[in-house]
């Protein structure tokens, strides 16, 4: 999870040697604008030689639920590490409520108190408990510590926690850490959710469905604005208002379900729609497969 204060990447390590003013540089630190959107700008991103993202240039409202969707490898992750800062893209940038990511140290570290990311697999404090994680993390944001107290609890109740709140978290299950790492994203009340996979890693269908409510209140009721990368079409039909198709590392699609729907020419289901656009040989490959069985 990229944290505030984490110890990753420059703005991360120069915190580190900032720590004893922390406080009196927060007062220097640039703001928001009210504004908040979230600008991709020309990023091209590149693994050695080989281009991953090829000038993408993507305009997120706030308030919104985004799913990414794309073959594997394509640049779905990709995509998503450079909005939260991890990667810093060869060309373009990456603006968030009006401050762009890596420019400057004050800069990161305000759009770092707002946002929040979560990869598809997180580091998780083994040796501690599910409750004392969740209670670092929301201090870590500066959440009042009431908020944290029930919030934690709250969180813990929504995904079936409670019995194992006071357990070393090395104890949990693959689905249960998935749900504790869900939790940590969520408390620190940030109002931007960069999501990597939310729906994998084991969650089972009190989960799924737990989560998928969760981000829609979160998005219509306090306007947070969560994007996510998803493998699975049905559940980006049922969560996202907008939708980001990707391939060989350019965006082939934007928009509203409707939107795509116009612009691809297709009036069938989201997952024809992404065998038109994106997939096509998929069924010619399943076709060979079984052209190949002895009869």
């Amino acid at each position: 999870m990229d944290l505030p204060h984490s110890k990753s990447g420059r703005a991360g390590r120069i915190l580190i040697q900032l720590h004893g003013r922390h406080v009196e540089e927060r007062r220097k630190l640039p703001k928001a604008t009210e504004h908040r959107v979230i600008r991709i700008m020309n990023v091209t991103q590149h693994y050695g030689v080989r281009p991953v993202l090829k000038n993408v240039s993507i305009e997120i409202p706030a308030g919104s639920r985004t799913a990414v969707i794309g073959p594997n490898g394509m640049g779905k992750t990709t995509l998503l590490n450079v909005m939260a800062g991890v990667l810093a893209p060869q060309h373009g940038f990456v603006e968030i409520d009006g401050l762009i990511r890596r420019s400057s140290v004050e800069a990161e570290l305000e759009i770092r108190r707002h946002t929040v990311f979560l990869p598809d697999r997180s580091f998780l404090p083994q040796t501690r408990t599910g409750r004392e994680f969740l209670l670092a993390v929301g201090k870590l944001y500066e959440v009042e510590q009431d908020r944290i107290i029930d919030h934690a609890q709250r969180l813990l109740d929504l995904f079936e926690l409670t019995a194992i709140a006071d357990s070393p978290i090395r104890t949990y299950s693959a689905g249960q850490q998935k749900k504790i790492a869900l939790s940590s994203a969520i408390i620190t009340d940030a109002r931007t959710l960069l999501l990597d996979e939310p729906f994998s890693g084991g969650l089972d269908p009190a989960g799924i469905l737990a989560l998928r409510h969760l981000l829609q209140r979160l998005a219509e009721r306090q306007q947070r604005t969560v994007v996510m990368t998803s493998p699975v079409p049905e559940l980006v039909t049922e969560i996202a208002d907008r939708i980001i198709i990707i391939r060989s590392g350019e965006v082939v699609a934007y928009g509203t379900l409707e939107e795509i729907q116009h612009q691809s020419g297709s009036t069938g289901s989201f997952s024809e729609l992404l065998q038109k656009m994106v997939f096509p040989e998929a069924i010619e490959n399943v076709e060979r497969y079984f052209a190949g069985e002895t009869p």
